[in-house]
């Protein structure tokens, strides 16, 4: 788990290298780009008693890695140290592995301790993941996905608006999707087999 998160970390410093040289000069609010997605997590799950809902998991998933995304920048911005770092994330998410309880009220109270800190609250991260259901490999697997995608946009043209986001009549997230399925994840090579996959579909399209 700890050489997973010191990838994690090394990726995510160099995605917002990418965006900003000096991004860590910038301070950024990461905290509100967290309790935004948050508010969007919860609408996929569902929250109103006056209609018939029932909760999209795989977008609550898909939402809870973007603000991973967001948590590991906070974390880095604040504590520079990737090591420490990374001991204090896999103590927490194996502390939290198997807490239960209601998914909103976690989510909430998760919520609640970023706003009032304005920043990353790791252990409330991992209890709101454990209660979703997402493993640490899951994390790690969409994590790399989502980072290398954002990658591939961003050398596509992202940034100009000259990108395409849909290929072959599909949007690039669905693409992923498949690409994650049809790659190992164990692989050495993970990162760059997911970011080749991509640019053979995207010239396709």
């Amino acid at each position: 788990m700890q050489q997973q998160l010191l990838k994690m970390l090394e990726m995510q410093d160099a995605m917002n290298a990418r965006v900003t040289a000096q991004w860590r000069d910038e301070g950024y609010p990461w905290y509100r780009a967290i309790w935004v997605e948050c508010a969007e997590m919860l609408d996929h799950y569902g929250w109103k008693w006056w209609k018939k809902q029932s909760p999209d998991m795989e977008q609550v998933i898909l939402e809870l890695v973007d603000i991973w995304h967001f948590g590991l920048s906070d974390l880095l911005q604040n504590n520079k140290e990737a090591h420490a770092i990374a001991q204090t994330l896999s103590q927490s998410i194996a502390a939290h592995a198997s807490a239960a309880g209601d998914f909103k009220t976690a989510l909430e109270a998760f919520v609640a301790k970023v706003l009032s800190d304005k920043t990353f609250d790791v252990e409330g991260f991992c209890r709101v993941m454990a209660v979703a259901g997402l493993s640490f490999e899951q994390l790690y697997v969409q994590y790399v996905g989502k980072n290398v995608l954002n990658f591939f946009r961003q050398d596509h043209g992202y940034k100009d608006g000259t990108y395409r986001k849909r290929w072959l009549g599909r949007e690039d997230n669905e693409h992923l999707v498949e690409v994650l399925l049809e790659l190992n994840a164990s692989s050495d090579t993970f990162q760059t087999d997911v970011y080749e996959a991509l640019k053979v579909r995207y010239l396709q399209g």
